[in-house]
């Protein structure tokens, strides 16, 4: 028997403070950042949203192929903190927070959903596997009742630890962790079309309102929230999944709304509540909101409030707890944001539904020079503060972390950079037209020259520069270094190359060095590349690891000789994220026609930044493309300039432009649907396809 979870006297401002700041609430960009999120090329939808690249998204989105734009969705939901009051519930939410993770993104019938199911507990401790039993027989009749199967899943069934602490006597007692009973679930769903993934990026274009759709039917409880974390309470009831036909008709609904076009951004109610799911929102698209709660602190299941058998001055305190109740219990159900224009459609079809009961009408973004998240009851503001602030105090914990970990000044320079409220976000402006296909007289001759896709061991780049490669027109072969080694391939079959990124022999030499050495230790290897580089007729290419590695074989290369070495980063640690980028003027024959353009381009190297032996090859050296801030300038900071090269230098090239090395990885990103943040003017290709093409022409 657990206490009830007491909010009297809970200041809503504390309450904010205190829930924002949670790790399982907060910013987890500390553990996003470090990890190669774009690697292969098919990644459409990752955790960063937006053009200021804000951790939010509700659902990972995976592409099938290099051409279309069908491809699968994956959500996770878990609800261990509330199996401390009630295993059955927490089985029942884990799974639907899951779906409504993965409604985010096209899915037109619960029918294609399956689960991954990982069970953990303590088996054989005392009740804990009457609890286990609870929570399988809970999600067993839930998925029953949603047409969901679980084809697959794991369990961790012994759950518990046990020690004594140095000194103890053996007569004394051994402590002991037990972890409550409670599954993980993992959605997936196959998708027609990743481009109608929605996010929690708030459009600013329009007038337009936030719609909740409060799945717990106006029950507020509050056991195992985030809430009642942060206040040292654990509380005895918990929110539950009680209808699975509502959810049902949930998942149908978001479907023909976003068949109809009618949703501009959708966020899931989860860990933190309304409030929290309301400040992601705002995070992401760096706007204002202004929210209304009267309906939601009317407490349609209590007796006492619907008799009006409270006395008058209690009508104060109640309602403040009614507005904790309303912002921060975790109830399943989803914000969304629609255009003011179609607000009434909106509601009819949630009406047919039979969603009309739970659906509300909550507030608006505001204008963008009121830069506030606003709270509203009864026709006052109980809450006012800056988006900026929360923001930072939503990012703190990840912040801290990172200060820990990594280079302090990079952190304190990524924490800072949230007060920058002129920050434009990414954009793309362009001197060409990224749509243009410059290479269809070429194609059309049927020739397809040959690319070498050069890899070595522990490479994983090579699939998707091949398919750039092959989208520009070229015939593109994967040549392994061994394959050299023996003979099965000779570079001077090619009119390309292309040295992919990856993590050649582990990096335990040094950035690409290991690569390197493979090829200027052999005499044989080394004099194939030579002739390969001085052939007046063949272009290079060199990315990340490929970059790395080619920037050591400058003595071999034709006016590469001012070329840097690439160094860990100045974070010290591994880097993946969208960043922006110029293109420089230079004589780069990949970059043809590009100079002077500015767009995203996404990073993933551990080992990216440029140094220079001698002051003189920094002014030697032909760079031809460098990091940028979000306003134009040239990147200093980190994280605009993510491994601190100084002038934010990316990628250089030689003399007669016919070799390129660059840390940024184009391949990744050839196709629009390939980058976590887009243009909506942008068509199918990105205006890096552009670089692949210009390499075709040049080839004539």
């Amino acid at each position: 028997a657990l206490p009830a979870f007491d909010v009297v006297g809970i200041p809503l401002e504390q309450a904010i403070d205190s829930v924002l700041s949670l790790p399982t609430v907060g910013a987890k960009s500390f553990l996003i950042t470090i990890g190669d999120r774009t690697v292969g090329g098919l990644c459409s939808r990752d955790q960063m949203v937006g053009p200021w690249q804000v951790p939010v998204a509700d659902v990972a989105v995976g592409l099938r192929d290099f051409d279309g734009h069908a491809g699968e969705a994956m959500a996770i939901g878990e609800r261990t903190p509330v199996a401390v009051v009630s295993p059955a519930g927490a089985s029942r939410m884990a799974i639907g927070e899951a779906i409504t993770n993965l409604l985010a993104a096209p899915v037109p019938t619960l029918s294609r959903v399956k689960l991954s199911a990982n069970w953990m507990a303590a088996c054989g401790e005392p009740a804990e596997d009457a609890d286990l039993f609870d929570a399988v027989k809970a999600a067993s009749d839930l998925c029953i009742a949603l047409g969901v199967s679980v084809p697959v899943g794991k369990d961790s069934l012994s759950m518990r630890t046990v020690w004594r602490d140095e000194g103890q006597a053996q007569r004394e007692a051994s402590r002991s962790v037990t972890s409550p009973t409670s599954l993980i679930v993992t959605a997936f769903s196959a998708i027609d079309d990743a481009r109608r993934t929605l996010t929690p990026e708030l459009q600013r274009e329009h007038d337009s309102v936030l719609i909740l759709i409060d799945l717990g039917q106006g029950r507020q409880r509050l056991g195992g929230s985030a809430l009642a974390q942060v206040f040292g309470q654990t509380g005895n009831e918990a929110p539950d999944l009680d209808d699975p036909e509502l959810l049902v008709r949930f998942a149908a609904a978001m479907a023909r709304l976003k068949d109809g076009g009618l949703v501009q951004a959708y966020h899931d109610r989860s860990d933190g509540g309304l409030f929290v799911t309301l400040c992601e929102m705002a995070f992401a698209s760096r706007v204002g909101l202004s929210i209304n709660i009267d309906m939601l602190t009317i407490d349609p299941h209590s007796s006492d409030w619907g008799d009006f058998k409270i006395r008058p001055e209690q009508v104060s305190v109640q309602r403040d707890e009614l507005t904790l109740k309303a912002l921060f219990n975790e109830e399943l159900g989803a914000v969304i944001q629609v255009a003011a224009a179609d607000r009434d459609r909106v509601l009819a079809l949630l009406r047919e539904d039979g969603l009309s009961p739970c659906t509300h009408v909550i507030g608006k973004p505001s204008r963008r020079e009121r830069d506030l998240i606003e709270i509203y009851r009864d026709g006052k503001c109980v809450f006012s503060q800056p988006r900026i602030a929360l923001q930072r105090t939503w990012m703190q914990t990840s912040y801290r972390i990172a200060s820990l970990r990594d280079n302090p000044e990079s952190a304190q320079q990524e924490f800072d950079a949230i007060l920058d409220a002129e920050d434009p976000g990414l954009s793309v402006q362009l001197g060409y037209d990224a749509g243009e296909d410059i290479t269809a007289p070429y194609i059309a001759t049927g020739v397809r020259p040959r690319v070498a896709i050069l890899r070595e061991q522990g490479v994983n780049g090579q699939i998707e520069m091949a398919a750039a490669f092959d989208r520009a027109g070229f015939d593109c072969y994967d040549v392994h270094m061994t394959d050299l080694l023996v003979g099965r391939h000779k570079l001077a079959d090619f009119k390309g190359l292309a040295a992919c990124g990856g993590f050649a022999y582990g990096d335990v030499l040094g950035a690409g060095a290991g690569w390197a050495r493979t090829i200027l230790f052999n005499a044989a290897l080394a004099e194939q590349f030579s002739a390969f580089f001085h052939r007046e007729d063949t272009f290079s290419l060199g990315v990340c690891n490929g970059c790395q590695m080619m920037s050591q074989l400058k003595a071999i290369i034709p006016g590469a000789e001012h070329w840097p070495r690439f160094l860990r980063n100045r974070s010290e640690q591994y880097e993946a994220r969208l960043t922006q980028v110029e293109v420089l003027e230079s004589p780069s024959v990949l970059l043809t026609g590009m100079a002077g353009s500015r767009m995203p381009i996404v990073v993933a190297h551990g080992e990216g930044r440029a140094e220079f032996r001698d002051p003189a090859d920094r002014q030697a050296v032909l760079p031809a493309m460098r990091f940028i801030t979000n306003a134009g300038a040239v990147a200093q900071t980190y994280p605009a300039n993510p491994n601190g090269s100084p002038d934010g230098l990316t990628a250089f090239t030689t003399r007669d432009g016919r070799t390129t090395i660059m840390m940024p990885h184009p391949e990744r990103v050839f196709r629009s649907i390939q980058m976590s943040w887009r243009e909506r003017s942008l068509g199918e290709d990105s205006p890096w396809m552009r670089m692949f093409r210009n390499a075709r022409r040049w080839v004539g």
